[in-house]
Order: structure tokens, then sequence, then C-alpha cells
């Protein structure tokens, strides 16, 4: 701060929050209700308060600095614990719960969301989840858009998930360890099996989702991605997968854990390979969570616990 500036306010945390939720600080100040003017002079005297750019500037908007991140953590922990100090002593009603999350394609994160939502009891709130492509899940953290990142890696891919991860300021936390299976229909012929083998599947169509531009083999969703298979067809959504395995008997390889309520016509079967799957979430490496990803983060290990898998960290 520089010296004989005066301290933040909770107005100016509570203006920053929505600009950089928003993207734009015109965008803020309607959803706030104050004229964009004073929004502006709001960030602007932000900055000179705390002495470094916390925001980017251009035509298309704003977007935040590397200070603007670790500063936006921060801001967002304050300003909940005020909200819960308001609620606690003064009676207020709680304040619009808040939190973003991206995915790769897990039905124990959608099932998680789901049981964090319900478990919440907020009168308002304003949660998001997106089922995305690996590379727009690293991007939706380290531009904020998403509090907290799900995704795998493993020996083949690791180094380039975790080189970008570093490069990105994030920073990848395990959740468990997972053996290989094959996610297919109830009416396919390998469903009645202990243990399929990778001979099993070579008549079968390979699904898996599609990464856009960035489809390189170190950010596809499935392990054995430089595996070759006579049928291939890329999907970019869950429901899709699942009814081309219902369809036309196709599999795709995953963690085994799946919600019968949530899918209840696909069976996971355990694939005989020599490989593990390690699902952890990503976070701003300098950024504590607030109240709320952790809370989501407690509905994950319970979900992926009742499947009787060794929870890590």
């Amino acid at each position: 701060m520089a010296p004989g500036s005066s301290g933040l306010t909770l107005q100016q945390l509570r203006y920053f929050i929505e600009v950089a939720a928003e993207g734009s600080i015109s965008a803020a100040a309607d959803v706030l209700y104050v004229a964009q003017p004073t929004m502006s002079a709001a960030m602007k005297d932000l900055e000179a308060r705390v002495g470094r750019a916390l925001l980017a500037r251009s035509a298309r908007g704003v977007t935040l600095t590397v200070d603007g991140a670790e500063f936006l953590g921060y801001a967002r922990q304050v300003v909940e614990q005020v909200a819960l100090l308001e609620q606690r002593y003064l009676g207020r009603p709680p304040s619009r719960r808040l939190l973003g999350v991206s995915a790769q394609h897990y039905s124990f994160a959608v099932d998680a969301f789901v049981r964090m939502v319900k478990a919440s009891g907020a009168a308002e709130y304003e949660f998001s989840l997106r089922e995305t492509r690996t590379w727009d899940i690293i991007e939706d953290v380290r531009t904020l858009r998403s509090e907290i990142g799900i995704l795998y890696r493993n020996d083949f891919n690791h180094k380039v998930i975790d080189k970008l991860l570093r490069e990105s300021g994030l920073a990848f936390h395990p959740l468990f360890l997972a053996d290989p299976h094959i996610f297919i229909s109830r009416t396919n012929p390998l469903a009645s099996r202990k243990r399929a083998t990778l001979a099993d599947l070579a008549d079968l169509p390979r699904l898996t989702f599609d990464q856009g531009a960035n489809n390189s083999f170190y950010f596809a969703e499935e392990i054995l991605s430089t595996l070759s298979s006579k049928q291939q067809i890329r999907v970019a959504d869950r429901a899709t997968i699942f009814n081309l395995m219902i369809g036309l008997d196709g599999y795709t390889i995953s963690t085994g854990i799946i919600s019968e309520e949530l899918d209840p016509k696909i069976v996971a079967i355990p694939l005989d390979v020599d490989e593990r799957i390690e699902i952890g979430w990503i976070g701003h490496a300098a950024i504590p969570l607030t109240e709320q990803a952790q809370r989501y983060l407690a509905e994950v290990r319970a979900v992926v616990a009742e499947f009787g898998v060794a929870l890590l960290g």
C-alpha cells in the first residue's frame, strides 16, 4: 500500500469481485446498479491503494493481472467471512453463494455438485459446472472463470500437464487413484464379464471426448490415448457418449466410478492394463479456496469414498 493511503473498503472488494466475474467494468456497474464512472474510479483508487495493477484493460473489457488473480482470492475470503459474521451476529440472511467448477466428464463430479447444491440450503446462489475440454479447464481456472478444476494425470501426460499448470500459476492436488475401467452399456456382451482386456475391445468402437484445437494425446481424457483403434468416434458431451455406448456397443476408458442414479444404463468393468489414473483438483497456487469450494471438494471425497476408493492427501 502506498505511504499515506487509507485502507481498503468492503465496497471496493465487492466491486472488484464483480468486475472480475463480469470481465467488464461497465457490466459490473450494471449488475450492482452503480454508475460506470463511479465503478471505474473505484477500481483505479483500489489499484492506487494497493500499489499494483490488478486489471489489464482493453477494448474488449478487463482481465486480471497476476497480482489481480491473487488479490481476488483474498478479497473473496474477506467478503465471505464478513457475510458469515453478519449472518451470525446481526441476523442478516445468508449471502448469495457463488462457485464455479470446470471438470472433465466425470459423473462423480456431477454427483458431488448435486449434493453440494442441495446441502447449501441457500435461498440465493449462482453456481456453474462446466464439463469441458482439458485445455479449457486449465484456462477457466487460470482466468478465475472457475475456482476449481477436476482432471486426471498419469505417467504419460503428467509432465506436460504439470508444466502447463506451473506456467499458469496453478497447482494440482491429488484426490484419489483409480484403476482403469471401461464404461459400456448394460446390454453390451462384455457387461457380464468380471474383467476385460484390450483384445476384447479390438472390434468395438472406441469413444473419446474431443479436445478441439488442442487435440494432443497429452490432453486426452482417456488413458492409452496413443493406442490405435479400428473404429473411433470423438464426441463433445457425456450424454452423447452414453447414447453411443448403448446404440453402437461402444466403450470409453475411465475411473470406474459411475453413479447408477445418474447413469443407470451404463456399467463399469475393470480393464486389465498396467496403468493407474490419478484424479485431482487444480486451483491457483497462491489463492486460498473459498468455503464453498471446500464444501464441494468435501462432497467429491464423500462420493468417491462410497465406492471404496482410497483418498489421497
